[in-house]
């Protein structure tokens, strides 16, 4: 898929979402109209929702005022690029990495990991102590700067107005690997609030690139 094409959809998608203030304090983060919903279920005795069934993993972990449906627009885009997308209830580190654990179960082998805020510092958590559990990392919002990442390629999206907008920059310089990039968007929107902005359509354009798997 090419950027201008990811940048289309990204826009169609955010068109029927709800809107929010560029401060993001608005936004609702829940599921928009039209959009698939998820197939409730289990992975490692923890609830998950599912969408897609391609042959690349992703597994989803929500901010502390969200939860797992909260993802639903961008899952669903993630899945129609081919993907089997798992969004996990509990944004414990046990909980995502029993999502990942599902997914290779069923025969998927390529795993990427999207968290946002408390779900992006679950994460990062998780990989500094397995550095070869996910392919790559997609977080928005981190909180927190940790060691031990391995060297699967990593982006880290924040609004340039939001606290610890300096964070992505310095889990970039921590980092092994030779692909590790930050995406700064204008506005002070935190974590999954930022879809709900007019750097929606950015932030979810980048997402799609750097998980398109067809």
């Amino acid at each position: 898929m090419s950027r201008a094409l990811g940048v289309l959809l990204a826009l169609l998608l955010l068109l029927v979402s709800a809107c929010g203030g560029d401060d993001g304090s608005g936004g609702a983060g829940g599921p928009a109209a039209g959009s698939a919903a998820g197939e409730p279920g289990k992975a490692g005795g923890s609830d998950v929702l599912t969408w897609g069934d391609g042959d690349y993993g992703v597994v989803l972990a929500h901010g502390a005022a969200f939860d797992a449906a909260s993802w639903e627009v961008q899952a669903t885009a993630i899945a129609e690029q081919g993907a089997t997308v798992v969004a996990v209830e509990d944004i414990g580190t046990e909980a995502i990495e029993a999502a990942v654990q599902s997914l290779r179960d069923d025969g998927i082998e390529r795993v990427a990991l999207v968290g946002g805020s408390a779900g992006a510092d679950a994460i990062l958590r998780l990989a500094s102590e397995q550095p070869y559990l996910a392919d790559q990392l997609v977080l928005l919002s981190p909180n927190t700067v940790v060691d031990g990442l391995g060297e699967e390629p990593k982006l880290f999206i924040a609004s340039e107005d939001e606290p610890g907008t300096d964070v992505p920059q310095e889990l970039v310089d921590a980092s092994e690997g030779d692909d590790n990039q930050t995406l700064i968007v204008r506005g002070s929107a935190h974590a999954q609030n930022v879809f709900d902005t007019e750097q929606g359509a950015e932030v979810m354009a980048a997402l799609l690139e750097r998980l398109d798997v067809a």
